[in-house]
């Protein structure tokens, strides 16, 4: 599995990619034949926190995870532990899914110990509340106000430049981001 991995507002030193490289090497084990896109990965520094940010895109999956902490190989080994329970999750369910029609999956079988485990946790998986609303056009700045004045960390819209379904959100480090259709 080859990945990019790149600094924001910190160096990557020689010790910080070989640590980086040996921890993604331990996902390996889930899988049948090692991915061939790319991953990639982002160390910062954002207000004294270390960042990590991994993003390995898969056939009909994107595994994403991200941790913040003091320590910058405490965050690397916290994001590699949530990809880890990412595919152990999506393991699960898609071999639930395809286990009657015996369809060869993307990832090895018996690489974890965890999956009955994490299949109980998939059971919990329940929708509570279902919201309806009228949207109305609006530009990207609008969705913010708006968005800040009902208190929440997303806001959903009809974005007026796009005539699409637009969401802005509020990110971690304060400022905001935009999801638009592709």
């Amino acid at each position: 599995m080859q990945f990019t991995i790149r600094g924001q507002q910190i160096d990557v030193t020689d010790a910080l990619r070989e640590y980086v490289d040996k921890k993604l090497s331990k996902l390996e084990k889930y899988f049948e034949a090692p991915p061939t896109s790319e991953g990639s990965v982002t160390l910062g520094v954002v207000r004294g926190l270390h960042t990590v940010e991994v993003t390995i895109p898969l056939a009909g999956v994107t595994l994403r995870a991200e941790d913040r902490s003091d320590d910058m190989y405490a965050s690397i080994d916290a994001v590699v532990d949530k990809l880890e329970r990412q595919i152990r999750k999506h393991k699960t369910k898609i071999n639930r899914k395809f286990r009657q029609e015996g369809l060869k999956t993307l990832f090895v079988d018996g690489a974890s110990t965890a999956v009955a485990v994490e299949e109980q946790d998939y059971d919990d998986l329940e929708v509570v509340r279902n919201k309806r609303f009228t949207m109305k056009p609006m530009d990207v700045e609008e969705a913010i106000l708006q968005m800040n004045m009902v208190g929440h960390n997303f806001f959903v819209f009809s974005n007026i430049d796009t005539s699409e379904v637009s969401v802005v959100y509020k990110r971690d480090d304060g400022k905001y981001g935009l999801i638009e259709q592709g």
